[in-house]
C-alpha cells in the first residue's frame, strides 16, 4: 500500500493546540492553524477545554481537506494527562489540568502506594505530573467516579478515539512518568491493581498502529473520505525523537532544547538512574526503554542573559579560559541534576550582564550541564542537538570537547508534528544532522570541562 501523502497532525501542547498538515514526502508543513489550549476553572477541577479544541480541530480538518486534501490523521500531545470515559464513550469527568495542586493534598497517601522508581523509572513529581497521582486523587474527591469510569485512555488517544471510536492507549504516553508502566519489561505496573483499574486501562498499543478509519459522522462533518486512516498517536517528546530513530544507526543520543533541555540516550551503557538528579525512563515509539534526563536550560539561559544580545569575541574566549571563569550549578535549582545547589560564579567576580564573557560562560555552563545529563543516562555514540541550542557554536564545541564524542546539529525541520506524521512511514526527506567540527582550542575546552567538574566534586 502506498503511504498517504498529506498527514493532518493534531498537536496539543500545554500552551497551544495546533493542527498541521504535513506533506510526508518532503516533510514540510503546508498548512497550520493554532489556538490557545484553554484551561477552564471548573467545576469539578481545572480542566482542558476539550470541546473548544474539538470544534477547532474539525474546522481545521475541513479547511485543510478543502484546500489541500487530507489523506490520514495522526496525533501527538503533552504527557501527564488521562481521559476517563464512561460506558457511552463520553468523558466521565473533565480532563484534569496536571498543574492543579489537588493531587498534592493527598501526596503522603499516594506515596505509600506508588511503585518504586527502580521498577517504573518514573520519578515522583509535583501536583498531577504523575498520572497515577491524578487518578488516585480524582477517585478520592469524587467517590462515584471510579464506578462511572469504563475506560482510561492516555491523552493522544482521547483525540484518536473521538475520530475512530477505538479505545486505546499508546506505549510512549504510558511510559511518560505515569507510575503505571514498567518500561524495561513492557507491561503495566502493580499500581493498576492497587487503584483497581486493571479492567479500565485501555489496551496499550504501538504509536504506529493504525486504529482504523474515521467515523461516518466525522467524514460527514469534515468532507474527508470515510476510509481516512488514523494512527494511534504519540507523546510529544517521543515524537521529536522518532525521526532520529528512523534516521540513525547504532548508539546515539538526542538533546532536545527549549525551555527544557531533555536528553534521551538510545543504545547506551546500562546505568542505574537516580530520580534525585531528574533522570527518568521514557519509552519510545518502538516500545523500547529510553534513559532520559533533563534540566531547565532555556529558562536558565533567559535568567542569566536577561534578554541582552548574544555576542562573543575571541578576546572573550581567551579571557574566560585564562581566568577559568565559570558558572556553577544550578541557576534553576528546583530541577535538573544539581537540585538544591545554589548558583555561584568561580574564577572572578560575576561578569557584567550583556557582556561577551557572561554569554560565553553561560553557553559553556549549559553544555556542561548537558554533558552531565548525557553521562547520567549512559549515553554513547554521537550526540544530536536540536532546537535553539543547535544554533550556538560555543555550546556545541564545548559539548563535543567535554564528552569526547561527536556532536551533530540538527538544523532541519524536526519536532513533534513531523515525528507524528512519520508514524505513517519514513521519507527520503529526513536530513542528516551536520557534524560539528572540533574547536581549534579543543584541548583547552576539555581542560575547562575537567575544572568545572572538579569544582563540583565530580572529578
Amino acid at each position: 500500500m502506498t503511504a498517504p501523502r498529506h498527514i493532518a497532525v493534531i498537536d496539543i501542547g500545554k500552551t497551544n493546540a495546533k493542527l498541521a498538515l504535513v506533506d510526508l514526502p518532503t516533510l514540510t508543513e503546508i498548512a497550520v492553524v493554532t489556538r490557545p489550549n484553554h484551561v477552564l476553572p471548573g467545576p469539578p477541577w481545572p480542566h482542558f477545554d476539550t470541546e473548544g479544541t474539538w470544534n477547532f480541530l474539525l474546522d481545521g480538518l475541513r479547511q485543510f481537506h478543502r484546500g489541500h486534501r487530507v489523506d490520514a490523521i495522526s496525533a501527538t500531545t503533552h504527557g501527564a494527562s488521562a481521559a476517563l470515559l464512561g460506558p457511552d464513550g463520553n468523558l466521565a469527568a473533565p480532563i484534569l489540568d496536571y498543574e492543579h495542586d489537588g493531587p498534592g493534598t493527598c501526596a503522603d497517601v499516594y506515596d505509600a502506594i506508588r511503585p518504586p522508581f527502580v521498577q517504573t523509572g518514573s520519578p515522583r513529581l509535583t501536583n498531577g505530573l504523575n498520572v497515577g497521582a491524578q487518578l488516585h486523587w480524582q477517585f478520592l474527591v469524587d467517590p462515584s467516579l471510579h464506578a462511572r469510569t469504563a475506560h482510561i485512555l492516555t491523552y493522544p488517544q482521547y483525540w484518536t478515539h473521538r475520530l475512530t471510536g477505538v479505545i486505546a492507549s499508546d506505549v510512549t504516553s504510558m511510559g511518560c512518568h505515569t507510575d503505571l508502566w514498567v518500561p524495561r519489561d513492557g507491561h503495566l505496573s502493580a499500581l493498576i491493581d492497587t487503584l483497581d483499574i486493571s479492567g479500565k486501562i485501555a489496551p496499550v498499543r504501538k504509536s504506529t498502529d493504525i486504529l482504523g478509519p474515521i467515523l461516518p459522522d466525522i467524514a460527514a462533518a469534515t468532507g474527508l473520505a470515510q476510509d481516512t486512516p488514523v494512527a494511534c498517536g504519540i507523546h510529544d517528546s517521543n515524537a521529536s525523537l522518532y525521526p532520529h530513530i528512523l534516521g540513525q544507526q547504532g548508539a546515539f543520543s538526542v538533546v532536545s532544547t527549549g525551555t527544557w533541555v531533555i536528553v534521551m540516550a538510545m543504545g547506551g551503557r546500562d546505568v542505574t538512574l537516580d530520580p534525585a538528579r531528574d533522570t527518568l525512563m521514557n519509552v519510545n515509539a518502538r516500545g523500547e526503554a529510553v534513559p532520559s534526563a533533563r534540566f531547565m536550560g532555556g529558562r536558565e539561559f533567559e535568567l542569566i542573559q536577561q534578554g541582552h544580545p548574544f555576542s562573543i569575541s575571541t578576546e572573550d574566549v581567551n579571557s574566560v579560559l585564562v581566568d577559568s571563569l565559570m558558572l556553577l550549578p544550578a541557576v534553576e535549582s528546583s530541577t535538573g541534576p544539581f537540585q538544591g545547589h545554589p548558583m555561584r560564579w568561580a574564577g572572578g567576580t560575576e561578569p557584567e550582564t550583556g557582556s561577551g564573557r557572561r554569554a560565553l560562560a553561560l553557553s559553556w555552563y549549559l553544555a556542561l550541564m548537558t554533558g552531565t545529563c548525557l553521562d547520567l543516562t549512559g549515553a554513547n555514540g554521537p550526540t544530536i542537538v536540536e532546537g535553539p541550542f543547535a544554533q550556538n557554536p560555543w555550546y556545541l564545541t564545548m559539548l563535543a570537547a567535554a564528552t569526547g564524542r561527536p556532536v551533530r546539529a540538527s538544523r532541519s525541520a524536526t519536532g513533534t508534528s513531523f515525528g507524528a506524521a512519520l508514524l505513517f512511514g519514513a521519507t527520503d526527506a529526513l536530513a542528516k544532522p551536520e557534524e560539528v567540527a572540533p574547536a581549534l582550542n579543543a584541548i583547552a575546552l576539555a581542560n575547562y570541562a575537567r575544572e568545572w567538574r572538579a569544582a563540583l566534586g565530580l572529578e
